[in-house]
């Protein structure tokens, strides 16, 4: 008993201690405050560093003092200043996590709406270039479209609406890398269908060009290098897209490499007496 006495005598001669210290001006180490085992002090210390930038320090003071105030009003701003803390020292995994967990913790917070937006661009910041997996682009994109439809008198949706167009962009550079690489290493057939697939899913393609062509070349190529039974059906499908693309783009550079394949194709169909209209 006596022991348990004389233990919580000298915790709060440390915590005085500790306090006396900062409040003269003293300059205090974080391991120390966080031992102090004040919450007010840990708080105010914490916001602090917070105002001065020092976000790893902030955050670890916040992520501190935050069993202290569960059930407090200052429960969600200590949160809230701990995520932020993380997204501001560009830890944007971890902010993702705690951003996310406050989301759905602290719905009618304040801090809400901040909250949603730094959620949004954590997405944004993680989101890859335009050569590897696109997932965290397209929970980007979602994030960013809740914001702007949950908010729509916010001052950042122009922006949010604008970064929406940029990572869409990139999407539609993924979808025709990909493409592309089936072009690449002569898989023609998979090449066909992958660049269908990205005009289809992304009609306004700064490659639409590109995919046109590709497509006529990969149909040439497949019906050039074919077996007998299957030369005039793939001849057929390139004379189709050599006319999609012509009508298109009548004036391209490529036009006149396409019509030597059309040729081709046409001397082929006509010497085995296969109809060009089917």
């Amino acid at each position: 008993m006596l022991c348990l006495v004389a233990n919580s005598a000298f915790a709060k001669s440390e915590k005085r201690s500790v306090r006396d210290l900062v409040e003269s001006g003293k300059k205090v180490g974080i391991h120390r405050i966080v031992k102090s085992a004040d919450p007010d002090l840990i708080y105010s210390e914490a916001l602090k560093y917070y105002e001065r930038e020092k976000w790893r320090q902030a955050g670890d003071l916040f992520d501190a003092c935050q069993a202290y105030f569960v059930g407090n009003m200052q429960e969600d701003s200590i949160a809230y200043f701990g995520a932020r803390s993380k997204f501001k020292g560009r830890d944007y995994v971890e902010a993702t996590t705690r951003l996310d967990e406050f989301r759905r913790k602290y719905g009618r917070s304040i801090f809400i709406e901040d909250a949603e937006a730094m959620l949004a661009m954590c997405h944004y910041y993680l989101a890859p270039d335009p050569t590897r997996d696109q997932t965290v682009t397209r929970e980007a994109i979602v994030a960013f479209s809740e914001f702007v439809e949950r908010y729509p008198n916010s001052k950042r949706v122009e922006a949010f609406s604008n970064l929406i167009t940029e990572l869409i962009e990139r999407l539609k550079e993924k979808s025709y890398l990909n493409a592309y690489t089936y072009y690449k290493v002569q898989r023609y057939k998979s090449a066909v269908v992958a660049l269908r697939n990205a005009l289809k899913e992304y009609p306004d393609t700064p490659h639409r060009e590109d995919i046109l062509y590709l497509i006529a070349v990969s149909n040439y190529r497949l019906a050039h290098n074919s077996v007998e039974d299957k030369k005039g059906e793939r001849y057929l499908n390139l004379l189709d897209s050599y006319y999609s693309f012509i009508n298109e783009f009548p004036e391209s550079k490529r036009c006149k490499e396409l019509e030597r394949y059309t040729k081709e194709a046409k001397d082929y169909l006509d010497k085995n007496n296969i109809d060009k209209q089917q």
